[in-house]
């Protein structure tokens, strides 16, 4: 159940403990919800301060939308593909399996060398309407179309992860799952940045208490063209992730022929979406939180060494049909690098193959808050389908 936040012109529900929430973060939910287009906040489990909005915030607005509160990675979020493999036909060189899916998908600043054949991406259409809107986008990345073709189907760096994880418990036990998490990369970045600096500069929003919260207003045409670049970098990521599961699949197939794959659970959690509550038409911003309406199937990870969820939502309306989008960080990437070394990483993320270097000690699982409370929060919001735990972790 969620706790009233006080002190706020509409409704904050919060399913964290107020008192364990930084002040900054509680301030960037009040200023929130005391703008005027504003109809309601969520705030889930995994909540902390972020750039402009709260990660981990679900915003309802009437027809209004703040590009900061979307966040720079537009459409950012999670796949994941159950396969007929139990642990024990993985190879026992696990090393190797990674090596072929770091092989297949670039990582960190890296792109393919050529664009990714769709051919492969199966379910996924459109391929030729997509681009041919590109002409269409902000004339600020029109130089960007190489870049974009040849990021399609790579990870990026950060908190971004792919996996090959073990179910846990059930009659499922040991089952093999793929997962994986990115975005819309450095075009859905591109766009934002020109949006949130062209909302900066509106009248309507000279008076704000955080000028990170500027918004575009319904009927505008700083909205229209915020709308058809949203949407279209929202797709973006979407398929930039159904073609790494493509390259993925592939990947594993090599190396255990035979493999067969369920259909793919997908869901953004940095994205907007058009819905209605209490008879109300709003925009709703979900910064670091999925859609959880009544039977949605839904992604929740943890850290690199803690494991995820397989969600399906409860369809909640209090909390506008969401739910976390993670764990959610306990401290900064500047304070975890301070505070533990490689010799903590490689202790926290014992018996899974991934990288333990200086490179991604920030994202040490104690830096991290615990998965198993984060979910146990919100079981009036979701309920667990399946329990993974990571035995090859990718990151950039």
């Amino acid at each position: 159940m969620y706790t009233a936040v006080e002190g706020a012109r509409v409704p904050i529900r919060m399913w964290a403990d107020p008192q364990s929430v930084e002040e900054a973060a509680l301030r960037q939910l009040r200023n929130v919800a005391d703008l005027p287009w504003v109809h309601g906040v969520a705030v889930m489990p995994d909540v902390h301060y972020g750039k402009g909005a709260t990660v981990g915030s679900v915003i309802a607005m009437r027809d209004a939308v703040s590009p900061a509160a979307v966040g720079v990675d537009i459409g950012c979020g999670m796949s994941a593909v159950r396969t007929s493999l139990t642990a024990k036909d993985l190879p026992d060189d696990l090393g190797a399996l990674r090596g072929r899916i770091e092989a297949a998908v670039p990582v960190g600043f890296h792109l393919h060398k050529s664009p990714v054949n769709t051919a492969v991406v199966h379910g996924v259409g459109g391929w030729d309407r997509f681009w041919g809107a590109f002409g269409d986008l902000h004339p600020g990345v029109q130089d960007l179309r190489t870049r974009a073709h040849l990021q399609v189907g790579s990870l990026g760096g950060g908190n971004h992860f792919i996996e090959v994880c073990l179910e846990q418990g059930g009659a499922d036990e040991g089952r093999v799952w793929l997962m994986l998490h990115s975005g819309s990369r450095n075009i859905g970045k591109e766009l934002a940045e020109r949006h949130i600096g062209v909302a900066r500069k509106l009248p309507h929003n000279a008076d704000l208490p955080d000028r990170d919260l500027a918004v575009f207003v319904a009927g505008t045409p700083e909205m229209a063209a915020y709308r058809r670049d949203l949407f279209w970098a929202q797709d973006y990521a979407a398929r930039n992730r159904a073609t790494m599961v493509a390259l993925v699949k592939l990947a594993l197939a090599d190396t255990v022929p035979g493999v067969r794959f369920d259909d793919a659970i997908s869901c953004h959690h940095n994205y907007v979406a058009e819905e209605t509550y209490d008879g109300v038409d709003v925009l709703v911003t979900r910064k670091g939180a999925i859609r959880a309406g009544n039977g949605d199937l839904g992604i929740i990870p943890g850290s690199m060494g803690t494991g995820s969820y397989i969600v399906r939502g409860l369809g909640n309306e209090s909390a506008f049909h969401s739910a976390s989008h993670g764990a959610g960080r306990r401290m900064s990437r500047t304070k975890a690098k301070k505070m533990f070394t490689e010799v903590d990483l490689a202790a926290q993320t014992e018996g899974v193959e991934c990288r333990k270097d200086a490179g991604v000690v920030d994202e040490i699982p104690a830096a991290y808050k615990d998965i198993r409370t984060v979910i146990e929060a919100q079981a009036d919001l979701v309920e667990v389908v399946a329990h993974l735990k990571q035995v090859i972790c990718v990151k950039g």
